[in-house]
């Protein structure tokens, strides 16, 4: 049982694509809790919403391409344009005007894009394990493997290809957050995450992995128009995105810095009282709008 329930679900519609989000009710400034790699749902947020809930309005949604949203068959509905559009579209239909957004590794781009696009919507943005055009540092583990080609090696992050992925899905997932979560006594957040990836299908990851992302030119006038404060939450030992691009962000748009020692790559799950004290110390800091 959820320690929170939504206050409301329901769903926007973009051509014909339907995105699932759900809001829970404070009279408080609104935080945006956004996307990540659509392998898992919002639930990734579970740790979150309880506190976060307690302090401010929140709104989270599924990205397209897992959980209650829509899982369309084309790679350009999954590119940076359409998970910012999804965002600005819920903030619309919860009557939103402006925001504190939270993304983790890939929602982390897309709430940066979101804030250097459209600054009136964005009163801050907290960036957890960022993996973003304006500071994209691959952890070298994952470089030199190639997605499209079939490999001999099937092992480590050989799997990271769209064949194994038809082959042994499942097996990728383990491995995947056995990355993902790289520190020791991680069997709950690993059960949690392969079991929400059990959710969409390798055919659905196949397609966004080929979706047009980190366009330079987007980025940098992304990087240009951010007005809001930013705080960037990375941990030491994460094996997805290396610390030195959390570092690198934070020193690229003038933002503040948590280092989490020993930490992997979903902060927000493994050590969520250090996340949520955060995050609310960060807003408190701030004057948003309810």
């Amino acid at each position: 049982m959820r320690p929170r329930s939504p206050d409301r679900e329901d769903f926007i519609v973009r051509d014909g694509i339907k995105i699932a989000f759900s809001v829970y009710e404070n009279d408080r400034p609104t935080i945006l809790l956004m996307p990540t790699w659509s392998i898992i749902h919002s639930r990734h947020w579970k740790a979150q919403v309880p506190y976060l809930a307690r302090h401010f309005r929140v709104v989270t949604f599924d990205g397209r391409g897992n959980g209650r949203s829509d899982r369309p068959g084309y790679s350009g509905y999954y590119t940076d344009h359409e998970f910012v559009a999804d965002a600005l579209g819920v903030l619309d239909a919860t009557e939103t005007r402006e925001a504190v957004l939270a993304g983790v590794s890939l929602g982390a781009h897309w709430a940066l894009l979101l804030a250097g696009l459209f600054p009136t919507r964005a009163a801050g943005v907290v960036c957890i394990g960022p993996t973003t055009a304006l500071a994209n540092l691959p952890h070298p583990n994952r470089t030199g493997v190639s997605f499209e080609e079939p490999l001999a090696q099937n092992d480590g992050w050989a799997m990271y290809n769209s064949y194994f992925w038809r082959q042994r899905y499942p097996d990728f997932a383990e491995f995947f957050f056995s990355q993902v979560f790289s520190e020791t006594h991680s069997t709950r957040q690993r059960e949690d995450a392969v079991g929400w990836a059990m959710e969409t299908d390798p055919e659905t990851l196949i397609t966004i992995e080929r979706a047009d992302r980190f366009d330079a030119e987007v980025a940098t006038a992304a990087r240009q128009g951010i007005r809001c404060p930013i705080l960037v939450i990375h941990g030491t030992d994460d094996h997805i995105t290396p610390h030195q691009a959390g570092v690198t962000l934070a020193q690229a748009v003038g933002g503040e810095l948590l280092s989490i020692e020993g930490s992997g790559h979903l902060p927000q799950a493994r050590d969520p009282v250090r996340v949520n004290l955060a995050i609310k110390e960060f807003i408190d800091r701030m004057v948003v709008p309810a």
